[in-house]
């Protein structure tokens, strides 16, 4: 009895020993490739954000209109066309600067005339004739990023085009995300960090250690495999350190993981195993205790017992394998069938959607290619620069479609309503022209702020004005009467006095129309009602009185809806 205790004291602590090595190495190996991911994935923001802006300079440098406001020294356009660029990059702010080191024209308005010292990376760009990359330091801290192009002009430099990178909206995002992470350069120097201390040291003076084992690591022994060069203890807490390189000017980005969640989980698997031990030792000391009691024909029955619920379990664990192998098989063949009826739906959609900028474009050519033929050619380029506008609609469109399916909320955004139905009837101006149509428009005077994607509003208002004209075709007095009124919700209405809706149950139903084969398929009103339910708001439809059709989208108003969505 005594070496049974002995030996069951023994395998305890060889399965405690066993467990916690191999634990630790599990999760620690788990949250090193974590670790490892989150750190590329920092890496690719950086190298997307560097990448995404390094070529605007010489995009810029060559750019006629830039050359002549700096010949002419006439700037009054440039500083909003690098706005509208700035926005559209994402980046800090892009100015160009005059020979004399002046910056003449800037993103961020408050920088024009400033710059009485010509900086580094102006004296850099001058010298050199491709792009260059400057870090800006201020007592050893990178204060900012910029690439820098010379601007010239036949074979003299007339000025500097600079963008700078907004690599700080990282390193704000990686605070925000409770990460531990560090930029640095080829030399060690720290450029970017979520720690402030951090960036007023080089790399390995953060990275230097004095490792110091855990409890377990002192109870148990420590695995050389993790290697103390592995982690780094900062105020008392270890971290894990996983380093990918981004492959730019020998930049590298650091990410730190705690090991607290691995202490953590290694300790309740530890503590669970000694509870399932403890309970088993009762339960064999309690089976010893009752052994010499059970007489032998009990020990049968029970056998007995045993071996037919054994039986009765594995025909069940049969049983329950052939329902699941045959409830995998199903859910196989409807993932499939769902797939396809989201193809054939898609499809559809963007056939539909694209229509509208199609035909408009076909008439934008139309008349571009009669002012071409009358040298009448700034208003062509008006028209070649509306088909333009027309192409990034219908990738804008497309990009819509494609995200449909992740329910991205990051295309939304504060706007005005009253600007979205400008922007629709612009679009509709060529089919507008073309009918003889009175346009009657009741738009409130103060601004009517939603929280929206600007693409699907002004692709629902575009699908109502488009059914509100085939609606009027036959009437002789065409009239439409737009309305946007503001109260608790906005409210937009389109009225025609057409021809009405013949069927109001089917209204919102996808591909159900009333018109000729070719000329619609049945799907604008129900994408616009599923973009309007997607944004919070909702679009009914009825019949006017004495004739015609009324159809209403209402949306909540921008405070409302991003309280609500905190």
């Amino acid at each position: 009895m005594q070496v049974a205790v002995w030996l069951g004291l023994i395998g305890t602590l060889v399965v405690l020993w066993f467990s916690n090595s191999f634990l630790t190495d599990r999760f620690t190996n788990d949250q090193r490739n974590q670790s490892l991911q989150r750190a590329t994935l920092y890496a690719n923001s950086v190298s997307s954000a560097l990448q995404r802006n390094a070529y605007v300079p010489l995009l810029l440098s060559r750019d006629p209109s830039i050359i002549s406001d700096l010949q002419s020294r006439d700037f009054a356009n440039t500083s909003a066309r690098l706005i509208s660029l700035q926005e559209d990059l994402a980046a800090a702010s892009i100015f160009l600067m005059d020979i004399d080191g002046r910056i003449v024209a800037a993103s961020e308005r408050r920088e024009l005339g400033s710059q009485s010292q010509r900086p580094e990376f102006f004296i850099r760009a001058l010298r050199e004739s491709d792009t260059i990359f400057h870090v800006e330091l201020d007592e050893g801290l990178a204060e900012g990023f910029y690439y820098a192009r010379k601007v010239v002009s036949g074979n003299q430099s007339i000025g500097v085009v600079v963008v700078e990178v907004d690599l700080h909206r990282l390193e704000q995002l990686w605070r925000s995300g409770s990460a531990e992470a560090i930029l640095s350069d080829s030399a060690g120097q720290v450029l970017l960090s979520t720690n402030i201390d951090w960036r007023r040291q080089t790399l390995s003076q953060v990275l230097e250690s004095n490792y110091r084992p855990t409890p377990a690591e002192r109870l148990f022994g420590t695995d050389p495999a993790d290697g103390p060069q592995a982690f780094v203890y900062i105020d008392g807490e270890r971290l894990l350190v996983s380093e990918v390189r981004i492959g730019f000017l020998g930049w590298k980005l650091s990410y730190f993981a705690s090991m607290d969640n691995v202490q953590a989980r290694v300790n309740a698997i530890i503590a669970l195993e000694l509870m399932v031990l403890s309970l088993l030792a009762a339960g064999i000391f309690y089976l010893i205790s009752r052994r010499a009691q059970r007489e032998s024909v009990q020990v049968r029955r029970e056998s007995s017992e045993l071996r037919r619920l054994n039986a009765r379990l594995s025909a069940e664990i049969e049983q329950r394998q052939r329902a699941e192998k045959e409830l995998e098989s199903a859910e196989q063949s409807l993932e499939q069938a769902s797939k396809l009826a989201t193809l054939g739906q898609m499809s559809a959609a963007v056939s539909h959607e694209l229509n509208q900028p199609l035909a408009a474009m076909r008439t934008y050519l139309a008349g571009a290619k009669v002012l071409m033929q009358r040298n009448r050619v700034p208003e062509a380029l008006s028209s070649f620069q509306r088909i333009d506008d027309l192409i990034e609609r219908m990738g804008a469109i497309t990009r819509q479609l494609k995200s449909h399916a992740r329910k991205d909320e990051n295309a939304k955004q504060e706007i005005d309503l009253r600007d979205s139905v400008a922007a629709a009837l612009q679009m509709m101006s060529p089919q507008l022209g073309q009918t003889q149509v009175s346009i009657l428009r009741n738009i409130a005077d103060r601004p009517v702020n939603v929280f929206a994607d600007p693409v699907r509003v002004e692709q629902i208002i575009v699908n109502l004005l488009r059914n509100a004209l085939d609606a009027v075709k036959t009437v002789d007095d065409k009239k439409i009467i737009i309305t946007v009124e503001v109260g608790e919700v906005a409210r937009l209405t389109i009225q025609d006095n057409g021809t009405g809706i013949d069927d109001p149950e089917t209204l919102f139903e996808p591909f159900s129309t009333t018109k000729k084969p070719g000329e619609g398929v049945g799907l604008g009103l129900a994408i616009s009602a599923g973009f309007v339910t997607e944004m919070g708001g909702k679009l009914t439809g009825r019949n006017a009185t004495p004739v015609g059709a009324i159809f209403t989208m209402t949306l909540p108003l921008a405070g409302h809806s991003m309280k609500g969505a905190a």
